[in-house]
């Protein structure tokens, strides 16, 4: 990998980090395209932080409001009794903890079932199926479900549901806003109000995850092997700044965008997608599996 192919990765990074479209198909499916073979673990660990602190840079306001409450709460500044302490009746504190329960699921499943999720569900047939699937419910949830619900809404039972949306994302090419969006409309959530805790409920889950497998693949580049793949400090530091810049402009515009239009326009798109990489598959141009 080039300084050149690192910044076009970085590009799609940003561009399909936030978007129900599935980043790690991207940069799975161009990866493979451009070079060849994977971008690594350690590139891609470490330009998703530039994506999720452009997460962190628009909603800021709101991360510091939550915490705020949220720890408020716990310490007692609403009441002492255990209710209190839950964010009962503060609305912030209450949204912290539904973000905590939200988080549990993906959590969970990328513990128990993280030789599968490496290995089998990393299969493009299988990544061609899953972006028809949640393409095609996406679609359908976003035209029948009413949109009355706001995140003020939210209770513990569709907390975990939303949790439930986004622990589906570990199988690539379901996405994991598309999951949490697919979810949150089916529950009559607003487009916006879907995407608002899609992107709030990602946080502690990809930065938690993130932070572990970077520690983890940039220990491996001691491996020859390993440090072939990677491009280099410099080409992935700028990689990671580009995925921050464009990857705020992105938010800004999804937000937008949604606030006006439905969602049918990426269900479209993810279904093309699937039967161009079946094409690339079938004729050889792609390997199911990385590396093949």
């Amino acid at each position: 990998m080039n300084f050149f192919q690192a910044i076009i990765l970085g590009l799609v990074q940003a561009l399909t980090e936030y978007l129900p479209v599935s980043s790690s198909a991207h940069i799975r499916i161009i990866g493979d395209l451009m070079l060849g073979h994977d971008p690594g673990a350690a590139f891609t660990a470490i330009i998703q932080f530039g994506t999720e602190f452009a997460v962190l840079l628009y909603f800021r306001h709101d991360i510091a409001r939550i915490l705020s409450h949220w720890f408020g709460c716990l310490f007692g500044r609403n009441g002492k009794d255990l209710k209190s302490r839950m964010g009962s009746g503060d609305k912030d504190a209450s949204l912290g903890w539904y973000i905590i329960i939200g988080t549990i699921p993906i959590v969970l499943a990328g513990v128990l079932f993280k030789s599968t999720i490496e290995t089998t569900l990393r299969n493009l047939w299988i990544t061609v199926t899953v972006l028809i699937v949640f393409g095609v419910l996406l679609w359908i949830t976003d035209a029948r479900s009413r949109q009355v619900k706001t995140i003020d809404d939210m209770n513990t039972k569709e907390a975990i549901a939303f949790g439930i949306g986004q622990m589906l994302a570990l199988i690539p090419g379901v996405s994991r806003s598309g999951g949490t969006i697919t979810f949150g409309r089916a529950m009559g959530y607003t487009r916006e109000a879907a995407v608002r805790v899609s992107f709030l409920m990602a946080i502690p889950a990809v930065f938690g995850a993130g932070i572990l497998e970077a520690i983890s693949a940039v220990s491996d580049l001691s491996d020859p092997a390993v440090a072939a793949t990677f491009p280099g400090w410099t080409a992935t530091i700028a990689a990671t700044i580009v995925s921050f810049l464009v990857g705020y402009v992105v938010i800004i515009g999804f937000l937008k965008f949604v606030s006006t239009f439905s969602y049918r326009a990426f269900a479209i798109y993810r279904i093309v997608l699937a039967v161009v990489v079946a094409i690339l598959l079938i004729t050889g141009a792609l390997p199911a599996v990385a590396g093949a």
